[in-house]
């Protein structure tokens, strides 16, 4: 009888380690971060903007009651927009404010009284190329070209009806 068992043990022994080698060698293909064929990789999320319509509010609950380490509120005139960034260790929050009547944040106000996520941003190793694949996939860009952004890096906004209803922003590493 002791025999029987140990010939049991030994067999599903046996099995049990067939299937996890098989599971260790997966057969399906890795996570590409690149565009197969393609000349730029996307990158890593660089931070969730969040549209305020009190920077000051905004950014007391991020540092005063959350705790978070905050910038300074800085104009960027050329976007429409202040921004106060929060840092959050594996990626940043962009509080962004109105700045100027044809600010692009005061139309997503108007829409949404107490604020709202605005759009995210991905970092990409080479936005000329990034912007070019996108553009021959018929990817919309709200811009011609890509513009200097809040980190003093070119960066490219893509449409949100070609990106199921999200506003992407492409950011150069």
């Amino acid at each position: 009888m002791a025999s029987a068992v140990l010939k049991v043990a030994a067999a599903g022994f046996s099995r049990c380690s067939r299937a996890a080698i098989l599971r260790g060698h997966s057969t399906t293909a890795p996570l590409r971060q690149g565009v197969p064929g393609s000349l730029w990789k996307l990158g890593k999320l660089n931070h969730i903007a969040i549209a305020v319509p009190d920077m000051e509010k905004a950014t007391a609950l991020y540092r005063d009651v959350l705790g978070a380490t905050v910038s300074e509120k800085v104009p960027l005139p050329e976007h429409g927009v202040y921004t106060v960034f929060v840092e959050l260790g594996n990626t940043k929050l962009e509080l962004l404010h109105p700045l100027g009547e044809k600010s692009p944040i005061s139309g997503f106000l108007q829409k949404n009284k107490s604020g709202g996520m605005h759009h995210i941003c991905i970092e990409v190793d080479d936005i000329t190329a990034a912007v070019a694949d996108l553009k021959s996939k018929n990817i919309r860009t709200l811009s011609a070209e890509p513009q200097i952004g809040a980190h003093g890096k070119p960066v490219m906004f893509l449409h949100p009806k070609d990106c199921d209803g999200v506003l992407v922003e492409l950011e150069e590493a």
